[in-house]
């Protein structure tokens, strides 16, 4: 049995502490905030539930249920509206929905006769012969076509990332590509073989899911058990290593400083506020300014209600997402209360709108009056909306997104050396999983690649 301190009260904090303690070791978790769940917040607001973060929690791994099961999560999910299953993108300045099966690829517009040509000769492209350093927009340009870019990786990545694909590295955002195209050398055919396997990770059929009262209702459940080993408003000042143990120094919440040793110590907090702690005597002080390094860009979330008979569109899908060659502002928006229950009140719909990221950082910075008109002008345009909004609200990430660029290769190696360096140090966190939610869910499991 160890004593282990987390640092950091997000979810990859949360569900390192509960592996750590159903391994029975003592844990002892530290949040300087006075609230868990890091970006994770849901807040009630005149009668709409805004998400400030991850919106929607997309279950396709058996590992990922085995958690929400243990937890007591799994039965208070809510499956998201059947007809979330449509996407949409902006082609032409019309919103349009993407296809869902080989008959409507075909009748889509989303891509011109000679894309869609492009996209079925994949299967007959050679491999890359620099897969560790391609970039993501390289290989899907490379496999699928320039249109393809445009009007499916460029929008799909800026809703992921608020970033382009330009920067993103295909081996750090989706290593499985670059596995599949290297086993398989096609995409069509290895994903074929990949979904026919028996040893496959996945479930058998996905869940998209949110929870009654918002995401954070699944930090609340990941932290039922820990309620006695939870140590909010503690922020940490000072790690340093005594005769094979850790010290950790804290101020608590009546900003006394204190001093506790532990066994090991594992940091999860993210990359931009790791300066915040002096690391002054831990091995290999270049590796944590490599940690602390991350790229991120600021994003804003403008949420919008309107009546619903103020707005023309039929909001029957997920959302939509905007390629960049449409020279919009907005990155993209999800309907949503659409997708789940409960999300406005009767009658009002509400939208959920992303501006900045790293294609228009400036604009995230804009006064909310100057945001919200923005917003506004262009779902108008989009959407047909009249009248004004019976609902405003902007959200502000000055760091939002931590990118799996080239340089994540590096956090990588400098976490592990670090770990090698200081035994009884680690790091964790999106800067190094990645920021999909069943990623940070497993950070307990994850290995340096």
């Amino acid at each position: 049995m160890k004593r282990i301190c987390i640092i950091g009260g997000g979810i990859s904090g949360l569900s390192i502490a509960l592996e750590k303690k159903k391994q029975g070791h003592l844990i002892q978790l530290l949040e300087s905030e006075n609230r868990l769940g890091g970006v994770i917040q849901s807040k009630k607001s005149k009668g709409f539930l805004l998400d400030y973060s991850a919106n929607t929690l997309n279950i396709r791994l058996k590992k990922t249920r085995e958690l929400l099961e243990n937890c007591g999560a799994w039965d208070e999910c809510i499956d998201a509206n059947p007809i979330a299953n449509k996407r949409m993108i902006i082609r032409n300045g019309k919103v349009i929905s993407l296809p869902h099966s080989l008959s409507s690829f075909f009748s889509s517009p989303f891509l011109s006769f000679p894309g869609k040509l492009r996209m079925l000769a994949e299967p007959f492209i050679a491999r890359s012969k620099q897969p560790d350093d391609e970039s993501v927009a390289s290989f899907i340009e490379r496999r699928l076509g320039k249109e393809a870019l445009d009007y499916a990786a460029n929008p799909f990545l800026a809703g992921i990332y608020a970033s382009n694909p330009e920067s993103l590295n295909l081996k750090q955002a989706f290593p499985k590509l670059g596995e599949i195209e290297k086993k398989y050398r096609s995409l069509f055919w290895g994903f074929r073989q990949v979904k026919k396997s028996k040893a496959s990770p996945s479930l058998d059929k996905a869940r998209l899911v949110s929870f009654p009262n918002g995401m954070e209702e699944l930090i609340n459940k990941l932290s039922q058990s820990l309620h006695d080993q939870i140590f909010l408003e503690h922020s940490v000042q000072k790690i340093s290593p005594q005769d094979n143990q850790w010290i950790v120094t804290f101020k608590n919440h009546e900003n006394e400083e204190r001093h506790e040793v532990f066994d090991e110590v594992i940091s999860t907090i993210p990359s931009h506020k790791i300066h915040s702690i002096d690391w002054s005597e831990v091995q290999g002080w270049d590796d944590i300014s490599t940690l602390a390094d991350a790229q991120h860009y600021p994003l804003s979330l403008v949420y919008l209600g309107f009546k619903k008979e103020d707005v023309s569109h039929p909001l029957d899908g997920f959302g939509f997402l905007v390629p960049e060659v449409e020279n919009l502002k907005i990155l993209g928006t999800l309907f949503s209360s659409t997708l789940f229950p409960g999300r406005a009140p009767d009658g009002e719909v509400l939208l959920t709108t992303f501006v900045g990221g790293e294609r228009n950082p400036a604009l995230a910075n804009l006064p909310t009056s100057s945001i919200s008109d923005l917003v506004q002008n262009e779902l108008s345009q989009l959407l047909g909306i009249r009248g004004e909004p019976t609902f405003m609200e902007v959200k502000r990430w000055p760091n939002a997104i931590p990118l799996p660029d080239r340089q994540m290769k590096e956090r990588k190696r400098a976490a592990e050396k670090l770990s090698s360096l200081n035994p009884g140090l680690r790091f964790s966190g999106s800067f190094l999983t990645g920021v999909s939610l069943p990623n940070c869910l497993d950070a307990c499991e994850f290995e340096f690649s």
